[in-house]
């Protein structure tokens, strides 16, 4: 057996997350359709055999995606270049492929990852402009210097509870952050992280709280009080999909991760 590694492109605003789901979802007899189901439909028929995808992690119901990555075993030798034409032509128009390559046998998507970059994108007017995408608008006035003074507070190891959805099995609450950064460009406002991990809806739970502290006009320093007090209910809401992208999956245990950053925003 031979294991490939997909990098993969996506617009997640009509699908219900990156990961496979129940067929039909709660209240509803609209069928589930996720991205795992797009790219294993598309890859078991060109190999002519069921194949199954593990992902370097869930990206939630609308959220976008620059840098997933996903590994798949088959008995085939796989030509990448001819390969990802073949797939490209068959999923549909709002997810495709960027690189295959073959990995070794060990190597494992979502385990063999050491870190995650995402950016969440908002456009900072009084009105919206048909122009935007993938974006959420924000019309008060954000200020950069105060954003990044409040997220500056979430560097480094820390028990991210207080942004962690409340009903979730999973007991995971320890994550360390290598970036977390605002910029300014014109009318966009770019939020940006990298970690070695993310709870679920973490990233739009501490965005729907940064939104709050320069709504409200709070102090930078409340960030790090919600941090500590380990309290959801003390955090800001947990914002819209729409503005989130994963952008890249990091396997290099070496890498300099401000450098990284700097390369991949650049």
């Amino acid at each position: 057996m031979q294991r490939y590694l997909l990098t993969l492109e996506y617009i997640g605003t009509d699908y219900q997350g990156s990961q496979k789901q129940p067929k039909k979802m709660l209240n509803t007899t609209k069928p589930v359709i996720t991205i795992q189901d797009e790219v294993e439909k598309a890859i078991s028929t060109l190999t002519k055999t069921k194949i199954k995808t593990i992902f370097s992690g869930r990206t939630d119901a609308g959220v976008h995606a620059k840098g997933q990555t996903a590994h798949f075993e088959t008995e085939l030798e796989l030509n990448p270049s001819k390969f990802i034409n073949s797939l490209n032509g068959l999923l549909p128009k709002t997810i495709s492929v960027k690189e295959l390559r073959k990995v070794e046998r060990t190597f494992h998507a979502q385990k063999s990852a050491k870190a995650r970059y995402y950016r969440y994108t908002i456009a900072n007017r009084v009105q919206r402009s048909a122009w935007d995408e993938n974006c959420l608008l924000v019309r008060f006035p954000l200020n950069i210097e105060r954003m990044n003074k409040s997220l500056g507070y979430l560097i480094g190891e820390h028990d991210f509870t207080a942004f962690k959805k409340v009903r979730t099995t999973n007991p995971s609450k320890i994550c360390k952050m290598y970036i977390a950064k605002a910029l300014k460009d014109g009318d966009f406002v770019y939020i940006d992280f990298a970690a070695d991990r993310f709870l679920y809806n973490m990233i739009r739970s501490i965005v729907g709280t940064l939104l709050m502290i320069e709504k409200d006009s709070l102090a930078p320093e409340v960030m790090k009080e919600i941090l500590e007090s380990r309290d959801r209910t003390k955090a800001g809401s947990t914002i819209s999909p729409e503005g989130l992208t994963l952008v890249k999956v990091i396997y290099d245990n070496n890498i300099n991760m401000e450098k990284a950053y700097e390369n991949l925003f650049s």
